[in-house]
């Protein structure tokens, strides 16, 4: 299958150049060509199918042209190592978590099967994954390719402004991951990464490629628990609408990934705290990219989403299908540790504050038609990555699973950069 350019339909590329590259020449994001829809009787038997079995048949009908049987084998068995729970919190009302890999965050999905693809796909050239984070894209990506031969991951973060376990966890590997702190913000770090992307001298010297959501290999694979929560969901003749905490929006238009291949998912939220540009769309104003905002949750601190464009991509660039599907809704840092308090005192159910705004807007959402919807909010990482927030809002002491545990004695490793493309240009070439 070829995939082509959010940003010029004509230009397309077969897989190892959309993996390898990570962006188009022209900034945009690669998309498949087509979009493979799934036979009826595919999902009268899914609930049926374990995690991986479901995972052959649909990672296989997105890349059978590329890969082998036994490729496509190895990518699912390599990639769905753990568990994506259900769990019910109200009645009609369910938390899809997303924590349960080696990093605790929903990220571990993608950068498994991102790092595994890569290394099918690969020459011999040693590959720089060039990787800006918010928060959990770090821990994951960095952990996905730890001691994977022939890779060197390069991290970009905003100095202050991950939490101390996040930072931890990218910080203290070493070995093939390296971490640069930069005085800035998300948005400044992405930009640094996309301007190395199209950077030709840059790139006349190394092969530069991404694990960031721009990259179909982090983007794809993020489909597949949407139909196992759909899967998992009580038999019900109620529609089923899933809730996204979104930040650079990949999440959110994986989902649509999962509704074109033929889920039946009647609708989606698009849940953000105030850096809200894409909502604001929603709701009926232009798109209009704004400086971030710092906020408890911190990974959703994006006020340039690069994902936006896929979203359009997927509906055809047709603006009123894309606002018929997606609802978009915003939450403050005081709405947001309500709801954790709430929910805690209600039901004994700990969100962390990214899970807590895809549940308030997953609410307001069924209230619009209250009784015609089943609800999953998507957790997406363990509230012990955000031990302080959670424990300051709800007023107790998180016990931290061992592996995060195991984090926090280790020594933080990283190198300070200014806000500068050309300081990050000169670290590369020393590297």
């Amino acid at each position: 299958m070829n995939y082509f350019s959010t940003n010029n339909p004509n230009h397309k590329v077969a897989l190892k150049e959309a993996v390898i590259k990570g962006l188009a020449p022209d900034q945009g994001l690669y998309m498949p060509e087509t979009i493979p829809v799934l036979p009826a009787e595919f999902f009268t038997r899914l609930s049926s199918l374990s995690f991986r079995e479901m995972g052959y048949e649909i990672v296989g009908a997105l890349f059978s042209e590329d890969l082998t049987p036994g490729q496509i084998h190895e990518l699912v068995d390599h990639t769905l190592i753990f568990d994506a729970p259900l769990v019910q919190v109200e009645d009609g009302l369910f938390s899809l978590e997303l924590f349960h890999g080696p990093t605790l965050a929903f990220k571990d999905f993608g950068a498994r099967f991102c790092s595994k693809l890569m290394s099918m796909l690969q020459d011999k050239r040693e590959l720089k994954v060039l990787v800006a984070t918010s928060g959990d894209t770090g821990s994951a990506v960095a952990n996905g390719f730890y001691g994977v031969d022939g890779v060197e991951v390069i991290i970009l973060y905003p100095s202050g402004k991950v939490s101390d376990l996040q930072e931890k966890q990218f910080t203290t590997l070493g070995g093939n991951v390296r971490a640069l702190e930069v005085a800035g913000v998300f948005d400044d770090c992405q930009q640094m990464v996309k301007k190395a992307f199209l950077d030709p001298d840059l790139n006349s010297r190394m092969l530069l490629t991404s694990a960031n959501s721009i990259n179909i290999a982090r983007w794809i694979p993020q489909c597949l628990y949407y139909f196992y929560a759909w899967s998992r969901l009580p038999l019900s003749d109620k529609k089923a609408v899933f809730a996204v905490p979104s930040g650079n929006f990949g999440n959110l238009a994986a989902g649509i990934l999962a509704e074109r291949m033929g889920l039946p998912i009647a609708g989606f939220v698009a849940a953000t705290n105030i850096n809200k540009v894409v909502p604001d769309y929603l709701n009926g104003a232009p798109f209009a990219a704004k400086p971030s905002l710092q906020t408890i949750s911190n990974s959703m601190d994006v006020g340039n989403p690069s994902n936006f464009y896929r979203l359009l991509a997927l509906f055809d660039n047709d603006e009123s299908l894309l606002k018929e599907m997606v609802k978009g809704y915003f939450y403050t840092n005081e709405q947001t540790r309500e709801a954790m308090r709430a929910v805690k005192r209600d039901t004994g159910y700990i969100m962390d504050p990214h899970g807590a705004i895809a549940y308030l807007g997953l609410k307001d959402f069924m209230q619009t038609e209250p009784g015609e919807y089943q609800g999953v909010f998507l957790e997406t990482a363990h509230p012990g990555k955000f031990r302080n927030v959670v424990e300051e809002t709800l007023d107790l002491e998180l016990p931290l699973p061992e592996r995060l545990q195991a984090f926090l004695m280790r020594e933080k490793k990283a190198e300070k950069m200014a806000n500068d493309y050309q300081a990050f240009k000169n670290y590369l070439l020393r590297s």
